[in-house]
C-alpha cells in the first residue's frame, strides 16, 4: 500500500502542477461572476478526476490474466503511457523554446465570464486533455497492478484526486477565506505562470514520464 500511495502521489503531483486548470481558476477568481461560477468549475473538476481515475482502475483490472501475464501487460502499458507522457512534454518544451510563451490563449482569459453550468462543464472538460487522461491512465493501471481489496482502492483514489485537484481547490477557497489577502496574489500567480507556466508543465512532464517508464520495467 505505501508503495502505491507514494506512485500515485507523485502522478496526482504532476497533474495538480498543470497549468491549464490553475490557469483557469485565477482568471475565474479575478472576475466579477466569480461567486456564481468558481464552485460549480472546482465541482466539474473534482468530480471529472474521480470518475476518469475510477474509470481507468476498472479498465486496469479489467484486463485479461492469461497464465498471470496480467502484470507484464500492464507493465507494458504503463511504458507506453510514460513515453506518452515524455513525448508531450518534450512537444511542450520546443514550443516554449519557439516563443509560445508569454501570453495564454485567448480561451483561457474568457473563462473568467462564464456563468455557473458552462463552469461546471469546463471543469469537467478539463480532464479530457491528452495529459490529464494520460496521467489517469498511469494511475489507473498502478493500483490495478496493485491488486488492492475494495477499500485501498477507495483511499488510492481518495488520495490522488485530493492532491490533484488542490492547486484548484486551495485557490478557491482561500479566496473565499482570505479575498482581499488573496487577491493581489492571484494577480502575481497569474504573471508568473504566464510567463513560466510552460516550462514548469514541460519539465513536471518528462519526468513524471520517465518515472512511469521506470515503474513499468521494474
Amino acid at each position: 500500500m505505501g508503495d502505491v500511495l507514494g506512485q500515485l502521489s507523485a502522478l496526482g503531483l504532476a497533474a495538480a502542477l498543470s497549468t491549464v486548470p490553475i490557469m483557469a481558476t485565477i482568471y475565474i477568481l479575478l472576475s466579477e461572476n466569480r461567486e456564481r461560477s468558481a464552485p460549480p468549475f472546482l465541482a466539474g473538476w473534482v468530480l471529472g478526476t474521480v470518475a476518469a481515475l475510477v474509470l481507468a482502475t476498472l479498465a486496469a483490472q479489467a484486463l485479461p490474466d492469461r497464465r498471470g501475464q496480467q502484470s507484464s501487460l500492464i507493465g507494458g502499458l504503463e511504458i507506453i503511457a510514460g513515453i506518452g507522457l515524455l513525448v508531450l512534454g518534450i512537444i511542450t518544451m520546443v514550443r516554449q523554446s519557439r516563443g509560445a510563451s508569454g501570453r495564454q490563449p485567448s480561451r483561457i482569459r474568457r473563462i473568467g465570464g462564464v456563468r455557473s453550468l458552462p463552469a461546471f462543464g469546463i471543469g469537467l472538460a478539463l480532464n479530457a486533455r491528452p495529459k490529464a487522461i494520460l496521467l489517469v491512465v498511469a494511475a489507473g493501471l498502478v493500483i490495478g497492478a496493485a491488486h488492492l481489496r475494495y477499500d485501498g482502492i477507495l483511499l488510492v483514489i481518495v488520495v490522488y484526486s485530493v492532491i490533484a485537484t488542490s492547486t484548484v481547490a486551495g485557490p478557491i477557497l482561500a479566496s473565499r477565506i482570505f479575498p482581499h489577502w488573496f487577491e493581489p496574489r492571484l494577480v502575481a500567480a497569474r504573471d508568473w505562470l504566464t510567463a513560466h507556466g510552460g516550462e514548469v508543465t514541460a519539465v513536471t512532464l518528462m519526468l513524471i514520464g520517465v518515472f512511469v517508464i521506470v515503474l513499468g520495467a521494474i
